[in-house]
């Protein structure tokens, strides 16, 4: 085993991830009238209590990127969503806003949402680490495990039926792999939790910020969104 596997091994180890995939890849909320935390459109109490209680978790984290980021930036759209999109960390418009996705790379999440007949308040958004890095920097390995158990506490609450990977931190984190994001996109994984009675069917695709630097890649990513919409309806 060379060393990058021994790392990426010792990743998962200390993650806590209570799943396992084996060879292939496979876990906030203030009130209503707090913006920074998203807009709560669902009456209920029981996922609202328990999405508090992460947040005030997350709020007491002892990380640096809470010293130079402006908004602890957790979520937007429904509690009671049936489908999450997890991107990797907020980037400056987010940060400013207390709102993940609203800057140039939301905007284009918004239309591939509507392209599959999806509305952002329908959805559950959110992202890997809830601070922004310094400079729109990639989060590090330990800052991904610092974030993680939140990440996989919110997955538990929602409940969702399908999971929207954006971009490779996100693949990585929940995925447990190490293959480049060009290998697990365009096929369904899944991701499987000890508080789950349930597999959530998982893809991953490539983070809306990614397609407007590379817009040769938005083919394939029309392509996975299809694949969530052919899911979607066989479901109703």
């Amino acid at each position: 085993m060379n060393q990058s596997n021994k790392k990426h091994l010792e990743f998962i180890k200390n993650s806590g991830v209570n799943y396992f995939l084996q060879d292939t890849p496979r876990n906030w909320f203030e009130s209503e009238q707090n913006s920074s935390f998203g807009s709560l459109k669902d009456v209920n109490n029981d996922k609202l209590l328990k999405i508090q209680q992460i947040v005030e978790k997350i709020k007491v984290l002892d990380t640096q990127l809470k010293n130079t980021a402006k908004n602890l930036v957790v979520y937007d759209g429904s509690i009671d969503a049936k489908v999450m999109f997890i991107g990797e960390a907020p980037g400056k418009d987010e940060d400013i806003q207390g709102l993940p996705f609203v800057g140039k790379a939301g905007q284009l999440l918004n239309k591939m949402l509507a392209a599959i007949n999806l509305k952002r308040e329908e959805v559950y958004i959110t992202n890997v680490v809830n601070w922004r890095p310094p400079d729109n920097r990639t989060p590090t390995d330990d800052e991904i495990l610092q974030f993680l158990p939140f990440l996989q506490e919110q997955i538990d609450v929602i409940n969702p039926d399908y999971i929207f990977l954006l971009g490779g931190v996100a693949a990585k984190a929940i995925l447990s792999t190490p293959l480049a994001l060009g290998k697990l996109r365009g096929t369904w994984h899944k991701y499987q939790s000890l508080q789950l009675n349930k597999t959530v069917y998982t893809i991953a695709s490539y983070h809306p910020a990614f397609l407007l630097r590379s817009p040769q890649y938005k083919k394939a990513s029309w392509e996975d969104l299809q694949m969530l919409q052919k899911k979607l309806n066989e479901k109703n």
